[in-house]
């Protein structure tokens, strides 16, 4: 029973990335021995003209079937365009590679995190065209600060097992040279960071030591480049993003029994855990005053996902929605997976992952959850970076 218990707490960790391996021969066979499907474009939604011209969409693809791919919207033509990287960059064999992990322009430049790869790729910000790529292994999110790209890093293997041993990572290289000039050791599987003055905020996770996860944030002293200190929050921690007031919002995603996912706010002028609340969080995106959440949470309990739709008030600290979206509309998608909301129109931008091995949809959500549009992505459709004019 308890041999059982570790196996599914391991299919767990491994699910989202992985896929069978008859599933990924067949997909590797099928891309040697036919051409990769070019850039698709799609009229979808309305025209419109506000301070956001568009925004890319990165879609993860699974593990080992480098299919990792980048999609754009278009507000000023109501146009979707799919697998915009081949097109750009028809001389890159491998394109944009294995699983995408985090999307992020800064200046001219866009940044996507592929995972699996063991790279940043650097693309031009408005056509996707190659500029060069930054080799980081086992790399998570990135972050910039005065000219620089900060990463976090696994550092070791993809693997699960109680006894890893090696300690992640933040590299820090030039955004002008793409050249890595330094390194600080943090915790175990450190995931996404955060900027806030002259510090960096690390979520450990420690997530491939199953059951032994991490539970701290790691602080990051930016002028010295060195790990100061650690705040204890909750285990196998995720995401970790300031609001508008200044608080920092960390997630855990729990140990899928007895530890549900929830979410924690620090004060950074005091480095102190100041309050919880009660909501699981697979993904995230603050607005305004409010922190829109997505979770399927899966329990080996019960065996069964629960799917949640969040709102959560950054001033009170209060949920004040379990489901933002209409009855009907909350039916239609079967694994949340990615979340945005335009700060310019209100409109909630949702993305389904399906059954994470087939091409996923974007769903664009009015302010009262109502559906305005959807349309086919890439797999695993995750991560956006909004473009401004």
């Amino acid at each position: 029973m308890i041999a059982l218990s570790q196996q599914l707490r391991n299919m767990r960790v491994l699910r989202k990335f992985l896929v069978l391996s008859l599933f990924v021969c067949i997909v590797q066979s099928c891309r040697e021995n036919i051409e990769v499907a070019k850039e698709e474009t799609e009229q979808v939604g309305t025209i419109e003209h506000t301070s956001v011209k568009g925004f890319y969409l990165l879609n993860e693809g699974n593990m080992g079937s480098n299919k990792s791919t980048l999609d754009y919207y278009d507000f000023t033509t109501a146009t979707y365009h799919r697998n915009i990287y081949p097109t750009a960059n028809p001389d890159v064999v491998k394109e944009l590679g294995d699983v995408g992990n985090d999307l992020q322009a800064y200046g001219s430049r866009l940044y996507a995190v592929i995972n699996a790869s063991n790279k940043v790729e650097v693309m031009d910000r408005s056509t996707g065209k190659r500029i060069g790529q930054v080799d980081i292994p086992n790399c998570r999110y990135i972050r910039f600060h005065e000219g620089y790209a900060y990463v976090t890093s696994y550092a070791g293997p993809i693997e699960i097992t109680e006894n890893y041993k090696q300690k992640g990572y933040v590299a820090r290289f030039d955004t002008a040279t793409l050249q890595i000039d330094g390194r600080c050791v943090v915790g175990y599987q450190p995931d996404e960071l955060e900027i806030v003055g002259e510090k960096i905020y690390v979520a450990n996770s420690g997530g491939y030591m199953v059951p032994n996860y991490e539970n701290t944030v790691s602080v990051i002293d930016l002028k010295t480049f060195t790990e100061t200190h650690r705040i204890e929050v909750a285990i196998n921690l995720q995401h970790v993003r300031a609001d508008r007031h200044g608080q920092l919002w960390v997630s855990s995603r729990g140990d899928y029994y007895s530890h549900p996912s929830k979410l924690y706010v620090i004060d950074p002028q005091t480095d102190q855990l100041k309050d919880s609340v009660n909501i699981s969080v697979s993904n995230l995106c603050i607005s305004g005053d409010s922190i829109y959440t997505c979770s399927t949470e899966f329990s080996y309990t019960d065996m069964s996902d629960a799917v949640v739709y969040g709102i959560v008030d950054t001033r009170t600290h209060k949920v004040v929605s379990s489901n933002f979206l209409a009855a009907d509309n909350s039916q239609k998608i079967k694994k949340p997976y990615g979340i945005w909301v335009n700060p310019a129109t209100s409109d909630i931008f949702l993305t389904d992952a399906k059954e994470y091995v087939t091409p996923g949809t974007l769903y664009c959500f009015t302010a009262a959850g109502e559906l305005r549009w959807s349309v086919r992505t890439g797999d695993i459709p995750a991560h956006f970076c909004p473009i401004g004019k």
